[in-house]
């Protein structure tokens, strides 16, 4: 109905007269069939085509762009880590950091400042420990030699170790990730009898298992370091075994904390480098 037609109160439109159909025209000659035959074939196929290259274009236009082969934009590595929040501290107490905490005490939850596995991950059940607590030896089967277990077992205890947390995954790709964190009484406990002593320097004092020529991270850049937070990053040199390994040490306060990374043929830079900060920012 146009906007000019108008309806008779209470009626409805009249309807309009039928228009004559127009005579039949004579029937077309057998030649002119054949080409009109021709023209209907190819107007088909122009709009199938058609048709299928405007789904084409849509199905591209509704896909992420790695979807796409071709266009895919390569990863350069970073793991899908979940936001990071840090535990509450308990009422009145300040932070490690803090100048009015001079023993540089955690007094979060030890086990609620463990970085967790990233997207995709399978955690490692027998890390977690009792209660969320790892026993020193489980902990001292990250190193190869029995005597380097045996010393560093005694200079632990005497130095009054508290609590160990761990926490280790698997990703898609084989790299196998174990994360560890001890406590002490004080700062000053962690940073004068081990991280100075042993594990500030380009060759660690004890070796993780597995390895045969251990260098300092020379890669790892000083513009991502975190307040509050020392580390000594180390990297297995060519030629290696089956795995190469790569681990840090982190001094955080009351808390040595030891991050390492296995992975058949290399262990990648970028999301061990990642691992290491994330545990560090949550320390720091």
């Amino acid at each position: 109905m146009s906007e000019q037609q108008v309806l008779p109160e209470g009626g409805s439109a009249p309807t309009p007269p039928p228009v004559p159909a127009a005579p039949p025209g004579p029937p077309p000659a057998r030649g002119d069939r054949r080409v009109l035959r021709a023209a209907l074939r190819w107007t088909a196929a122009v709009v199938v085509f058609a048709v299928a290259g405007a789904g084409t274009a849509y199905g591209i236009t509704r896909m992420e762009r790695t979807d796409v082969p071709g266009l895919a934009t390569e990863s350069d590595g970073r793991w899908d880590y979940p936001p990071l929040t840090k535990p509450p501290l308990p009422a009145g107490r300040p932070g490690p950091a803090a100048e009015s905490n001079p023993a540089g005490t955690h007094h979060a939850d030890l086990r609620a400042l463990l970085l967790p596995a990233p997207k995709g991950a399978k955690e490692d059940e027998a890390l977690r420990g009792e209660d969320g607590w790892l026993a020193t030896d489980d902990f001292l089967k990250e190193y190869g030699e029995k005597e380097d277990r045996d010393e560093f077992r005694q200079k632990l205890t005497d130095a009054g170790l508290r609590h160990i947390a761990a926490r280790g995954w698997t990703t898609g790709d084989g790299t196998r990730t174990r994360v560890y964190l001890l406590r002490f009484d004080t700062a000053a406990m962690v940073e004068d009898t081990f991280f100075t002593t042993y594990f500030s320097y380009s060759d660690p004092a004890y070796s993780v298992r597995g390895t045969e020529s251990m260098g300092f991270d020379k890669g790892f850049s000083e513009k991502i370091a975190v307040p509050g937070v020392q580390r000594t990053p180390y990297v297995e040199a060519k030629p290696y075994g089956k795995e190469q390994e790569r681990y840090a040490y982190l001094a955080a306060g009351d808390v040595l904390a030891l991050v390492v990374q296995s992975r058949k043929g290399t262990a990648h830079a970028v999301p061990f480098r990642q691992t290491v900060v994330l545990q560090s920012q949550l320390l720091g």
